[in-house]
């Protein structure tokens, strides 16, 4: 889909005037959009303007507009615990601050009602720097609940305890509010006081503080020694000088113990962070430094997941990805040891996940999103982190995919037949659940995820990393492969993590591009022969680090601004290794085997000419290639003055050598490019039972779709319905341009006779900790010393499919961070159902309850002998703490 705002000027424009003309030197505009442009030696962005002053030097007058023009119109909500329970989705406080002497003090705002401002500012007044902004709210209904019951009851019915209140704060959308619930309790300075005991909590904030502005450099000198990197030159200097500043900045980006740092703000080594950069180019630019980051992530050789929603691994399960990193160090290096020691730490990995995250059901694997773990960012609310464990996402299944294929060809190379076969087969079935389950026709692109309860449904929304990466490892098959590059849905910017984007949520991965995923996004575009495509993809990569003068983590997707995201960095590991690649893995082509390296060039006609890559080691070689003409055919190619057969260079090469690459300047079809404007889904309906009678607030513009089941049942143009059979209802809205909100948590319409709650107090010897909310006579608890291995017996009363979960609470840690996610395996008459988890629900909070994730099992009539057990697999990241309180066991009839 091209709309009219968008005037692309790529290679195309050439092709198919002055034909038989192959030897045209490039012109000197690269990328035009009503957006910005790129020429030989400059970006322009409206008045801004990068210029390559020469192959090593940039200047750029790019300054943030995040701080010009400030709405006063503040949106604010109040936090409990810092969660978001104040207010429904979508309704938040609304402010006009017009201060006077630079001070303004809002109205006494009650907790859980919402307060709208009648004062609408007039056209053209914008928030007064240095204002002083003192916010009132009157608590004392909570207070009044927490001495009357024990507890206060949230808008949605979640009881937040007495014990477990540890203050109040309050979220908004102008700095220096945050709209991040996930952090907002660890910003001290963002929490109200009650300094004189009345009930009413108070913060003075300062707004719109000048020293704020977000400016970046207005130049670049290359300062560092980059001799020792492979030297690239070619006729268009802007990009020259981008690959010296990202070969500066990876310098940057080793510590002192010779491991990668993530970024300027981010110190440290993340797995998924350094295994997408050492694919990308790490791995060839600095093999050692990848080994030694990739070992500093194993422990009990195993691969660390980093730290996640609710207790990271499994509910976090993308820590596979280094494996693949594993396999790209290995094929760059040759060094059999490596490949011994991976393979080992591989395969117990593997070995886990097979226990713990996958679904013989689908055939897919389990777990959030491959590095979008922020879960707010990219679920719906109500999804906790079990629910986020239950589902099956595009990206983290590719990776899994992948993470098999690569164990196989490792195995073979063990000379482990058995074991080749066995994770070949495991990769085959992923690949099999990808294309049946999450594959959308009438899109021509993958969903992003399966998600729910009993009855999962598929995420209509685009993921740009797993739409890359199901091209990039053949997931997709040839045609599938064009339809994904030629298909998703790409913005002014670049492609944003996942599209359309979710309503009121500030951008990071929501309404966010992110340079490292536009790489892999070039990458597929180049495999699929999609020249313009990847024109507009490297141009979305090129933009950024010219006027930033840097290689950012993020920026908004809207308005290319880096400063608009909720958090962000510079020398950012996985953007400038995305960079790098472009010219080793597009321009050139450098496709390492496991035993050959092998030229596979992409040119695109815009930005044909002469290039040399010097210095490029390969193993015991090193290559001083040069490289002319367009197109991703070679004409010829020579080492030494020799023709090389199949352009493959084999792996016991020594010594240097000079490569000759003449491309055959062939035409190429014209590809398409799925430009879209930015658009965001309706918010999701939050539902309400009385009886048969489901509601919930009306949505302005939105139709609905009735779920019942997992099956759409009704569309309706009113914000009610009543059920007419017992089961689990949804309800999605959708506008007239055909985006769909996701779907609303479910609920449940049974009689009370399908559904049997077991009070595990009366199973085991209950717990004495003083925690509250139960439903029962008690609760239990289950770590790596108490109740390991506990027994349930269940009588059926008939012959059926039953969904299993546990209530439970686990205040180990918060939502969103930690590693102590508790983990256990059930059984059902003596063999393997599954597993449970039991993630974090917020750092001692252990009142606040809530539900694991389900297990359906067909039973027959009678009883039924459920064990619960701590097994090997089901060791968590923490390895001490694996921990929770279990109230009562909840089995329902679902067939």
């Amino acid at each position: 889909m091209k709309p009219a705002f968008s005037k692309i000027i790529v290679y195309s424009l050439l092709l198919f005037s002055l034909p038989g003309c192959k030897s045209r030197k490039p012109m000197d505009k690269i990328y035009q959009s009503d957006f910005y442009s790129i020429s030989k030696t400059k970006v322009t962005q409206g008045a801004f303007e990068a210029v390559a002053l020469s192959p090593t030097a940039l200047s750029s007058n790019y300054e943030s507009p995040v701080n010009q023009e400030i709405s006063p119109i503040v949106s604010f909500k109040f936090s409990l615990n810092g969660k978001d329970n104040e207010l429904p989705v979508g309704k938040n406080h609304l402010l006009t601050i017009l201060p006077e002497k630079g001070a303004f003090e809002s109205p006494v705002i009650r907790f859980g009602q919402q307060y709208t401002d009648p004062n609408i500012p007039a056209k053209g007044v914008f928030l007064q720097p240095d204002t002083k902004f003192s916010i009132r709210l009157d608590l004392r209904n909570v207070l009044s609940a927490f001495k009357e019951t024990g507890y206060y009851t949230t808008y949605d019915g979640t009881k937040i305890f007495k014990t477990d209140f540890k203050g109040v704060f309050v979220a908004g959308n102008i700095s220096p509010l945050i709209w991040d619930f996930d952090n907002l309790g660890n910003h001290q300075e963002l929490e109200l006081h009650d300094d004189d005991g009345d009930g009413i909590y108070t913060i003075t904030l300062d707004m719109n503080k000048p020293q704020e502005k977000k400016t970046t450099a207005s130049s670049w000198h290359l300062s560092k020694d980059i001799s020792a990197f492979p030297q690239y030159k070619s006729g268009i200097p802007m990009m020259d000088a981008l690959y010296n500043l990202a070969l500066e900045e990876a310098i940057n980006a080793i510590e002192p113990d010779s491991t990668f740092r993530t970024g300027k703000e981010w110190a440290g080594v993340w797995t998924r962070d350094i295994s997408y950069s050492i694919i990308l180019s790490m791995a060839t630019l600095q093999p050692k430094v990848s080994e030694h980051s990739l070992l500093k992530k194993v422990k009990n050789d195993r691969i660390t997941q980093d730290t996640g929603s609710g207790g990271s691994w499994p509910v976090s399960s993308d820590r596979m990805i280094w494996a693949v990193a594993a396999w790209e160090v290995y094929k760059t290096t040759g060094d059999r040891q490596w490949l011994e020691k991976a393979y080992r730490v591989i395969k117990n990995s593997v070995e886990d996940d097979l226990k713990n995250i996958y679904d013989s059901k689908t055939g897919l694997v389990r777990g959030e999103s491959s590095f979008l773990d922020w879960r707010d960012q990219t679920y719906p609310k109500w999804m906790e982190p079990a629910d986020i464990y239950s589902s099956e996402n595009l990206g983290t299944n590719a990776v899994h995919y992948q993470v098999n294929e690569v164990l196989s060809q490792m195995a073979v190379l063990m000379k482990d037949t058995e074991a080749a076969e066995k994770y070949a087969a495991i990769a085959e079935q992923i690949k099999t659940g990808i294309n049946t389950w999450l594959w959308m026709p009438e899109k021509g692109y993958y969903g992003q995820y399966l998600y729910g309860r009993q009855f999962p449904l598929l995420s209509p929304r685009a993921e740009a990393l797993g739409e890359a990466l199901t091209v990039l490892f053949d997931i997709a098959d040839p045609e599938r492969q064009k339809s994904v590059v030629a298909r998703s849905p790409v913005t002014n910017f670049g492609i944003p993590c996942i599209y359309p984007q979710i309503p009121d949520i500030p951008p990071y991965h929501n309404d966010a591009v992110w340079p490292f995923v536009q790489s892999y996004w070039s990458l597929a575009a180049a495999k699929t022969g999609n020249a313009e495509a990847l024109v507009q993809s490297m141009s979305a990569i090129y933009r950024p680090a010219a006027l930033f003068l840097t290689n950012k983590e993020n920026f908004v997707s809207s308005n290319g601004d880096f400063a608009g995201t909720q958090i962000n960095s510079s020398n950012m590991l996985w953007s400038l290794s995305g960079n790098l690649g472009m010219i080793y893995k597009v321009i050139f082509g450098i496709d390492v085997r496991e035993n050959s390296l092998v030229f596979k060039p992409f040119v695109p006609e815009i930005l044909q000419g002469e290039r040399t890559l010097n210095n490029f080691k390969y193993r015991n070689a090193v290559l001083d290639i040069s490289l002319s003409g367009f197109g991703n055919q070679i004409r010829s190619i020579t080492m030494d003055g020799k023709e090389l057969p199949l352009a493959t260079v084999p792996a016991d090469l020594s010594g240097l050598h000079h490569v000759v690459i003449i491309l055959a300047n062939n035409t190429l079809a014209k590809g398409e490019v799925g430009l879209v404007k930015d658009a965001f889904s309706p918010a999701t309906p939050v539902l309400k039972v009385q009886g048969q009678l489901i509601s919930w607030e009306k949505i302005e513009g939105a139709n609905y779709t009735v779920i019942f089941n997992g099956k759409e049942i009704s569309k309706i143009a009113v914000p009610n319905y009543t059920a007419e059979r017992n089961g689990e209802y949804q309800v999605i809205a959708y506008n007239s341009t055909g985006e769909r909100s996701f779907a609303s948590e479910p609920v449940l319409i049974y009689p009370a006779q399908k559904i049997n709650h077991i009070d595990l107090s009366l199973v085991t010897e209950k717990s004495d900790l003083p925690y509250e909310g139960y439903s029962g006579k008690g609760f239990i608890e289950i770590s790596k010393s108490k109740n390991k291995l506990l027994t349930i017996i269940v009588n059926v009363p008939e012959t059926g499919t039953y969904a299993l979960d546990f209530r439970y609470s686990n205040g180990n840690g918060p939502t969103n961070t930690d590693n102590k996610c508790a983990i256990r395996t059930l059984r059902i008459d003596h063999s393997f159902a599954g597993t449970f988890v039991f993630p974090q629900r917020g750092k001692d909070e252990w009142s606040d309850w809530g539900f694991s994730n389900t297990i359906q099992q067909k039973l027959t009539r009678g009883s039924h002998e459920l064990s619960l057990s701590f097994e090997d697999w089901n060791e968590n990241m923490n390895g001490e703490i694996n921990q929770a309180m279990l109230d009562q066991l909840r089995v329902i009839r679902v067939d």
